[in-house]
């Protein structure tokens, strides 16, 4: 929950701004009185954000972000970060 701090803070900051907007988006979800309909709209929010962790993974390589780099934010290793995250090669049919 932030803080009235929190809210009032630096708002020329736009990470500040997309965090507390992100975190009423948060509370806006938990607000849905019907379990099944929170559920579903939750669902849809957890594919949004697995495609932007994809692409922002895909930038960050791009960047030259290494994968132990990637894999340290997730607290896993290089070869984790790998195997979570490369993209699967194309199987020959």
């Amino acid at each position: 929950m932030l803080t009235r701090a929190d809210r009032l803070g630096d708002v020329a900051d736009p990470v500040h701004v997309k965090r507390f907007h992100f975190q009423q988006t948060l509370s806006s979800l938990g607000a849905i009185a019907d379990p099944l309909e929170r559920m579903a709209e939750v669902r849809k929010s957890i594919l949004a954000l697995e495609k932007l962790e994809a692409s922002t993974i895909d930038s960050a390589r791009a960047a030259g972000a290494t994968w132990g780099e990637i894999g340290a934010i997730y607290g896993l290793s290089k070869q984790g970060a790998q195997q979570r995250f490369r993209p699967a090669k194309p199987t020959a049919s």
